[in-house]
């Protein structure tokens, strides 16, 4: 595996390469949530380019940039081991040149509720570093992971609506083995707050089986969830949410036959977000 730097660097080795040719985007400190997008990624294409670069532009002001975990050496033996050819693991000056700050991708209505109610500007920052990133490595697949839903669904429309020649591909949610999300934030958890984070998952499951179960009404669902989560007197809920699974959109009263719940909850001051599909059985 080859680490590259620069754009010209990029664009001269994928000149040599194979297509079909994958990009996976990540900000790093990866684990086997990413690891997961890297072997479909793998499996599908002939050559696998993984991007690691912590994006400014996502970041809120008072977020916690500084904090995100970085270990550019550690991610690179996590790729290397599960085939990846190329590593880009750019400089902010490399992706954002001087005098390029006033171009943006932006995204409206999916971007408008959920995650992007409470982070203005994230998903604007969001759409314009995959932009550049498709630009710079032109994949024809690039992988994403489903535990970011909202973002999932705001890169599809950005792709699409835009007309780039990639398919986005979406990898089911990797879990640890109590059940709770992999996420790299995770690091920054306490013990005490890692314990309690479990509460987000099993707001999802009392979700899902309450929706097999028949439960329809839109206000009762939501408060069984909430309750579960104020188990947790470490978990502060930025929102809860009952959603229609392609717009985004809030259900009405009485829910539909499918369903997506959402959740951003902050634990010992980590914001942790997470999803899952209710659906009646089949």
């Amino acid at each position: 595996m080859e680490i590259l730097h620069t754009v010209a660097e990029l664009r001269q080795r994928l000149g040599q390469c194979e297509k079909p040719l994958a990009l996976v985007p990540t900000m790093g400190a990866l684990h086997d949530g990413h690891l997961s997008l890297m072997r479909e990624a793998r499996r599908r294409c002939s050559t696998v380019v993984v991007s690691v670069f912590v994006n400014p532009t996502q970041f809120g002001p008072h977020e916690d940039l500084e904090r995100y975990p970085r270990d550019l050496e550690g991610d690179a033996r996590l790729c290397a081991g599960v085939g990846v050819d190329l590593l880009f693991a750019p400089m902010v000056e490399e992706v954002y040149p001087p005098g390029v700050g006033e171009t943006w991708v932006q995204v409206e209505g999916l971007t408008e509720g959920l995650c992007g109610r409470y982070r203005p500007g994230h998903f604007r920052g969001v759409c314009t570093v995959v932009s550049r990133l498709f630009l710079m490595a032109q994949p024809q697949l690039a992988f994403f992971g489903e535990k970011d839903y909202q973002q999932l669904a705001v890169l599809r429309k950005m792709t699409r609506d835009l007309c780039f020649p990639i398919e986005i591909i979406g990898v089911p949610t990797v879990r640890e083995a109590d059940g709770l999300a992999l996420s790299s934030r995770n690091l920054m958890l306490s013990p005490a707050a890692r314990e309690q984070a479990l509460v987000l998952v099993q707001s999802l499951r009392e979700g899902q089986r309450l929706f097999r179960e028949g439960a329809r009404g839109h206000a009762a669902l939501l408060e069984a969830m909430r309750a579960v989560l104020e188990r947790a007197p470490l978990a502060q809920v930025q929102y809860l949410e009952l959603v229609d699974p392609d717009s985004l959109l809030p259900c009405g009263s009485t829910l539909p036959e499918r369903v997506q719940a959402l959740l951003a909850v902050f634990v010992g001051g980590v914001r942790l977000i997470d999803n899952a599909a209710l659906h009646a059985p089949t």
